[in-house]
């Protein structure tokens, strides 16, 4: 094979993961707080301005982003997302609540219904869950095989390699929470009529396999963490602390370009 087509054939047709431990759960300061309100506040506005003005330059350079969110029952996502969309333009962006596959979705491969979603050109786009489910949720629940979860890290090492090739921005964020927080937040959104919907059955029964997450999660990492696509394990104790480091790390994933 020449030379410069071995070359090309080792940067496009193969990805490149971080030593295994690279990323540990154990390893998140989940004592990390916000305690003054104000530089809060302050800061927040900010980020959230300098989002919107490299949100337009990606419309204008007509170039695309992923943000991807995972984590613990009740760890926050929904309101990270509220807080980085909160200035944005909303014709330039997209948000996906990804919940279980409908009928035909259940009859195609797993990633087809995410391959429907990637941003248009010029846009960027935001998943509150996403095709990990497939090594998390369906692993743990015995809803995808062994074999098929175990083929499933190759699977999705090459599809995020496709759109980091394209040219799309990823970046993949695990809100980590512990059992304590989770418990608390699960009792407050019981008693809450406004967060009631939020709590159901199946969080009960998950919060009960957390050993079987945790080891799921710790493996996802190992497999998939890549210097194209980077996990960002974000301690959400605290939800301010959480959504402005989620905020720093977008903003500086765009700024690259």
């Amino acid at each position: 094979m020449p030379k410069t087509r071995k070359k090309l054939k080792e940067r496009y047709c193969s990805y490149e993961t971080y030593a295994p431990g690279t990323l540990k759960l154990r390893d998140v300061n989940l004592v990390a707080r916000v305690t003054d309100d104000a530089a809060y506040d302050k800061e927040l506005k900010a980020l959230q301005l300098e989002l919107l003005g490299l949100q337009i330059a990606y419309f204008q350079s007509g170039r695309r982003a992923i943000f991807a969110f995972e984590g613990w029952d009740a760890s926050g996502k929904g309101g990270v997302i509220q807080r980085l969309t909160a200035l944005l333009d909303p014709r330039g962006y997209k948000v996906w609540p990804i919940a279980a596959p409908r009928d035909e979705e259940q009859r195609q491969h797993y990633l087809w219904r995410f391959w429907k979603r990637l941003p248009e050109k010029g846009e960027l786009a935001l998943f509150d869950r996403t095709w990990y489910g497939r090594v998390l949720v369906e692993r743990v629940e015995r809803f995808a095989s062994e074999h098929e979860w175990h083929r499933a890290y190759g699977e999705i090492n090459a599809f995020e390699t496709m759109l980091t090739n394209d040219g799309i921005k990823l970046a993949k964020f695990w809100i980590h929470i512990d059992r304590k927080t989770q418990l608390e937040r699960f009792r407050a959104r019981e008693s809450d009529p406004f967060k009631k919907y939020k709590i159901g059955p199946d969080d009960w029964r998950n919060r009960k396999k957390w050993g079987d997450y945790e080891a799921a999660i710790e493996e996802m990492l190992d497999q998939t963490h890549r210097p194209d696509a980077k996990w960002h394990l974000i301690p959400g104790n605290d939800k301010k602390s959480a959504r402005l480091a989620v905020l720093r790390d977008c903003v500086k994933l765009l700024k690259k370009d």
